[in-house]
This record gives structure tokens, C-alpha cells and sequence, in this order.
């Protein structure tokens, strides 16, 4: 007889931690079920999980053909799922934060008269920085899915230059353009605001006119960077940024053509300030701030939403994801110390 074995979770990021879960269970069993929770309780602890058939997919295309084809996905709508009743299942997969649960599904399943499940836990895996992989340090952008950081902060231990190949590459399309008149930059702003889906995410406004904008239309940027200027031009506007509207003002230095370790410890204390007691914070660099949104999408949580001027177009809205940080970290990558 075929053995049949059963594991839950939400599996969001899929990560190499989900990844040894699974092949575990499949070392041991002919065939997997794999019970992932539904969004209307994934949701009601983040709305920042991706959906039930997003995560889904993001599984299958990690597993080979082979895998596949032994596995099967089910929706998990309640705290035990089918494992205190399947007349199939043998064995049941998980980790020592749910092992309270399989022993209880055992407790329902002795009640029921069915055999006990085989319990099997599999242990954590552990990123570089000795921490347990999960997706909610994932989410939080602390590490990618392989437990690799995001950023080394001995990078910017020192100020750091850019090289004719980060400029190259800085050229391409980053982000989705919103249009609108330079007479009016609130058009741009609201097509852009109107997008983002509200997840209890930052928004992040980058430049002086961008900023303001945000302002115009009462949505104050959770963390703004400004540089009093526009087009590299000293720009009168900057005096109608009311900096009253944000718990913390800080100041820093960061040249045209850098990334200073100046901004980037402003940006890692702007994103502590929000994700751990939801402040608002301005940055006032004195130089430039238009590389800065290099930093910011490293350091932020998944689903910030980071806005900039484009001129004489609009502004560019880009969403911090697994991508973008991908790509910030190349970028940052090709930038020297002198």
C-alpha cells in the first residue's frame, strides 16, 4: 500500500527551509498533501500574503516534474485541516513551532478511533546569519529566500562611488511611470497612490517635488527624502515641505554620484522608525538624494511602495519585492570605495 503523507502552512516566499520540509516528506512517503492556509485566515495576519493560488505556484515551479507529479495542494481552512480525520494519511510533516498541533491532531484522531499519525519533525534551517529562515524575516526584508542578507553593512562602513557600469544599467526603466503636466504634479501622484493596494506597507517618496505632491494631497510619505532641490536646481518649493508633519527630521551628507554611509544609516534608521513604531521620518540630505531608492529598496519591508520624480513626465512607482531587491544589490554590487 502506498504511503500517504500530509503537511500545512502557509508558504509565503517559498524558502529553502519550505523546501526541505517538503522533499523530507516526500523522502518518506509515496505521495504528499500539502495544505496551505486559505487567504481569508492568511490575511487576517498580514494582508501582505500573496494569494492562496499565488503561493501555490510559487511551489510547483520550485519542485522538479518528478515532485510534482507526487504531490497534491489543498486549501487549509481551519486550525487541523483534514489531518484529524483522513482515513489515508500516515504520516504528518512539521516543525517544532507546530508539533502542538499534530500532537493534538493525534488526541481528535484517538477520540475518532483512527491511528495516530507518525509525527516527524523536520528542523530549521538557518540563514547566514545564524538566524531560523522564515517568511516572515522574508517579508520584513531582512533576507532572501536562500538566508542570504540582503545587504553587508561593512559595504558602508565607508562611502561608496558609482562606476560607468552601475550608470549604464541605472538607465533602464525601473519602476511604472505615471504621467502627468509639470503644471501639476498632484495628477501624477494620485494615478500613482491609486494603484497601490493598501497593505500595511510604507510609502516612501524620494525627491523634493515628490515629497511636497504627497503632501498636497494629504497622503504625508511615511519616510520622505529631500534634497531642496529639483533637476540639480535649487528649488523654492522645498520651503513648503511642512517638516512638522513628521515625528523624526535627520540630516546627512551624500555627494552627487555616491552612496554615503551617511544616507545609508538615515534610511536604516527611517525604516526602523516605521516598521517598529510606525513614525514618519524625513531625511534632509545635504548633496543628492536621487540614488538613494537603492538603499531604501534593500532595507525595506516587502510591498514598500517607493515613489520619485521623473521630469518632465511624471512619477515612477516601484513595489519592493524579492526582483527589485535582487537588482539593487547587483547594482550597489558595482559601486567602489576609493
Amino acid at each position: 500500500m502506498e504511503s500517504l503523507g500530509l503537511v500545512g502552512g502557509t508558504f509565503e516566499f517559498f524558502h529553502i527551509g519550505h523546501r526541505k520540509l517538503i522533499e523530507t516528506g516526500l523522502s518518506h512517503c509515496n505521495n504528499l498533501e500539502i495544505w496551505i492556509v486559505s487567504d481569508n485566515i492568511a490575511k487576517k495576519k498580514d494582508l501582505r500574503v500573496q494569494s492562496w493560488e499565488k503561493r501555490c505556484d510559487n511551489i510547483k515551479s520550485n519542485l522538479s516534474d518528478n515532485d510534482n507529479s507526487r504531490v497534491t495542494f489543498h486549501e487549509l481552512v481551519d486550525e487541523f485541516g483534514a489531518a484529524s480525520y483522513h482515513v489515508d494519511a500516515s504520516t504528518i510533516f512539521c516543525t517544532s513551532e507546530t508539533m502542538h498541533n499534530c500532537l493534538k491532531i493525534n488526541e481528535i484522531r484517538v477520540m475518532g478511533n483512527l491511528d495516530e499519525l507518525e509525527i516527524i519533525e523536520v528542523p530549521h534551517v538557518f540563514s547566514r546569519d545564524g538566524k531560523i529562515i522564515s517568511s516572515t524575516r522574508i517579508r520584513k526584508g531582512v533576507i532572501d529566500i536562500f538566508g542570504n542578507n540582503w545587504f553587508d553593512e561593512n559595504l558602508f562602513s565607508s562611502d561608496i562611488h558609482i562606476t560607468k557600469d552601475a550608470e549604464i544599467l541605472l538607465k533602464e526603466p525601473f519602476g511604472t511611470l505615471f504621467k502627468g503636466p509639470e503644471s501639476d504634479h498632484s495628477i501624477a501622484i494620485k494615478k500613482a497612490l491609486d494603484s497601490i493596494v493598501e497593505n500595511n506597507s510604507p510609502i516612501i517618496g524620494v525627491g523634493d517635488v515628490t515629497v511636497k505632491s504627497l503632501q498636497d494631497v494629504d497622503n504625508i510619505a511615511n519616510i520622505a527624502l529631500i534634497d531642496e532641490k529639483t533637476k540639480r536646481v535649487v528649488w523654492e518649493g522645498f520651503s513648503e515641505i511642512d517638516q512638522s508633519l513628521y515625528d523624526c527630521v535627520i540630516e546627512c551628507q551624500n555627494p552627487p554620484g555616491m552612496l554615503t554611509s551617511s544616507l545609508f544609516e538615515s534610511c536604516k534608521i527611517a525604516i526602523d522608525n516605521w516598521t517598529i513604531n510606525r513614525l514618519k521620518t524625513l531625511i534632509i540630505v545635504d548633496g543628492e538624494e536621487d540614488l538613494s531608492p537603492l538603499l531604501l529598496h534593500l532595507l525595506a519591508p516587502m510591498n514598500t511602495a517607493i515613489l520619485y520624480g521623473q521630469p518632465d513626465q511624471g512619477v515612477v512607482l516601484r513595489i519592493t519585492g524579492l526582483d527589485s531587491k535582487s537588482r539593487c544589490q547587483s547594482l550597489i554590487n558595482l559601486f567602489e570605495k576609493r
